[in-house]
């Protein structure tokens, strides 16, 4: 059976989730009766992914202990370990056996992406680089002034919002890709999506409409949290 592989980014020491994560590695982190990091990996395996890289760096040796091998889950578990923190793409480059075509996503996103039809249109498109994006809107809870150079107000916005496209933390890579990230230092996707598009390297971007949170923000932690049991069966189908 080809390998279908996945990078999880769970390296990271959650301070946006602080005190939470003083004790649990932000991948830890429980939603519903589940880890995130589990929602993850049986979310993998149920769109047919047979081998996860974890890269790990801050607590370890908490995340091995809970995942092991990966057999409790019917899938192929490793780890690499970064000494220093790389930043999201650094890491990458100290996993020597990637395929050719690889995702890779963080471990604290709780999203209803359909991984298997990500993976493949990546590879049937011949891309090199594919982001999950996603339409966010931001609130600003305050009243926004806007003021000319007398200091008059001229314009005056209550409580506005922004809407972004942001990315996913969701990426589908072509090995290609590696020679463009630095060796053993900090080297992150805003470093490499510099460097592509400074090459004039294509960056496909892939929009999702469905459900998606960044649970390393405490606010979407928290939605995820009273949210989880409405949408479990979607989220949990291995």
């Amino acid at each position: 059976m080809k390998e279908k592989r996945a990078v999880i980014l769970a390296g990271g020491k959650g301070t946006r989730l602080r005190p939470y994560t003083v004790v649990l590695p932000k991948p830890l982190m429980p939603v519903g009766d589940y880890s995130i990091l589990e929602v993850i990996i049986r979310q993998l395996l149920s769109n047919g992914f047979n081998r996860i890289t974890l890269a790990v760096n801050h607590q370890a040796e908490i995340i091995k202990a809970f995942f092991g091998d990966g057999s409790k889950w019917g899938i192929s578990i490793d780890y690499s370990l970064e000494l220093t923190p790389l930043g999201t793409m650094g890491p990458l480059k100290l996993i020597p056996d990637l395929p050719e075509d690889f995702l890779v996503l963080n471990g604290d996103i709780l999203t209803d992406l359909d991984f298997a039809r990500f993976f493949e249109q990546h590879v049937e498109s011949g891309n090199l680089f594919t982001i999950s994006s996603y339409l966010r809107v931001q609130n600003i809870d305050y009243g926004v002034l806007e003021t000319d150079q007398d200091n008059r107000l001229v314009g005056f916005q209550e409580k506005p919002n922004n809407t972004y496209q942001v990315s996913m933390g969701i990426y589908m890579v072509n090995r290609k890709v590696l020679s463009h990230i630095a060796d053993e230092q900090t080297y992150g996707f805003d470093n490499l999506m510099h460097d592509l598009m400074r090459s004039s390297l294509p960056i496909h971007v892939e929009r999702f409409s469905g459900y998606w949170l960044d649970i390393g923000r405490p606010d979407d932690y928290m939605q995820a949290i009273e949210e989880f049991e409405t949408w479990k069966e979607v989220f949990i189908r291995a």
